[in-house]
């Protein structure tokens, strides 16, 4: 099997478990106490609620996210083209698959706190999963989406959250104040938490180093610590003298080496050190491949 066919498997794969943890969180978790954290399944949550005083038991979640699904699928079509729609259907498919499969357990016992957070963290676990595959669930995922793909400047993440608010506001006016309130604790938890998956867990560290003995350095950067580091011109302002400037990104375990490398070849070096989110290329993350 080529990379390509492998990379292909492996993101189907992260879709159907991302799905299957969103739909655990919203059958186990939201569902139950009515805690209404946006996307379609919180609308779905909100018009099972309201239809129940027809319907007994009201209209199934899987039924509503996939009839809410149908319009935007027409658009999504029109704006993104068949490859993305593919993998989208996939989604939306898998996550009315899995309400359906997984029965409706109040796994935290009317604790709010618990949902918002639990639920937060395994919402936004799936989420991130589903995303980094280039995917959607629909919903207001995909509906951000087609957002962003007219305003590059604001992240779908962001989005998101701006539309999921707007389905807690209605949920607050069927649920109560409370729910609502515990309801925002549980979107910001889901944010951070598929912003983390969507970024990468692979922190490193970047350090600028500022010292006379810069080719000293760097050949120990570059022999001791096998890392690759730049030189930048720059000026002192104060002295006005010309500087050269050290940047070197590091992996976190080989920061302390660097520091220490660092001061023993000359203690009076200034040393800035900053995280940074994900580093691609050799010696870091690969680039996929398309």
């Amino acid at each position: 099997m080529s990379n390509k066919k492998k990379q292909t498997a492996a993101e189907y794969i992260s879709v159907v478990i991302g799905t299957a943890l969103m739909a655990f969180a919203c059958q186990c978790i939201y569902d139950p106490i009515g805690l209404v954290i946006g996307g379609f399944t919180g609308l779905s949550i909100i018009i099972k609620s309201v239809s129940s005083v027809f319907i007994e038991g009201g209209i199934p979640l899987w039924i509503t996210n996939l009839m809410l699904n149908a319009p935007v699928f027409i658009i999504g079509y029109l704006r993104l083209g068949k490859k993305f729609i593919g993998r989208t259907l996939f989604g939306t498919v898998m996550l009315s698959v899995w309400l359906y499969i997984i029965p409706s357990v109040d796994l935290t016992q009317g604790d709010y706190t618990l949902a918002a957070i639990f639920g937060g963290v395994l919402e936004g676990a799936g989420m991130g999963l589903v995303l980094r595959a280039k995917a959607t669930t629909g919903g207001t995922d995909m509906v951000a989406t087609l957002i962003q793909s007219y305003v590059r400047h604001c992240s779908i993440v962001r989005i998101m959250q701006i539309l999921d608010g707007s389905i807690v506001l209605i949920g607050m006016y069927v649920f109560g104040l409370r729910p609502a309130l515990y309801a925002i604790v549980a979107v910001f938890c889901m944010a951070k938490v598929s912003d983390a998956i969507m970024e990468g867990f692979k922190y490193s560290k970047a350090a600028y180093i500022i010292t006379d003995r810069h080719d000293e350095v760097a050949k120990a950067i570059l022999e001791d610590l096998d890392r690759g580091v730049t030189g930048l011109k720059a000026r002192g302002m104060y002295t006005q003298k010309e500087k050269c400037v050290l940047y070197c990104v590091v992996s976190q375990k080989e920061i302390v080496a660097l520091k220490e490398l660092v001061v023993e070849i000359d203690p009076k070096a200034f040393v800035i050190v900053s995280d940074v989110r994900e580093v691609l290329g050799e010696g870091f993350l690969e680039y996929a491949e398309e």
